[in-house]
């Protein structure tokens, strides 16, 4: 082994930390980025004077890119 691997090896938990914590930030990015879609879109439907621009930003936030084709498809 490594010499570098020592060290965390000799942690409790040290390689599973490492691997929860990659999950967490995948997770976590996702998560944010999936917001940012959403608050995008209702950005975007505010802009063009749309009625129902909330509407638009939970729809594309509960259905994700579903709802992100749906409102591309049918925005004025």
């Amino acid at each position: 082994m490594s010499e570098l691997a020592l060290p965390l090896l000799q942690v409790p938990g040290g390689p599973e930390l490492i691997i929860i914590g990659i999950i967490l930030l995948i997770a976590v990015g996702g998560f944010l980025l999936w917001l940012g879609l959403a608050y995008w879109v209702y950005r975007d439907a505010t802009r063009r004077n749309m009625d129902n621009a909330l509407l638009w930003g939970v729809v594309t936030f509960v259905l994700g890119l579903i709802g992100l084709v749906i409102y591309l498809i049918v925005r004025e």
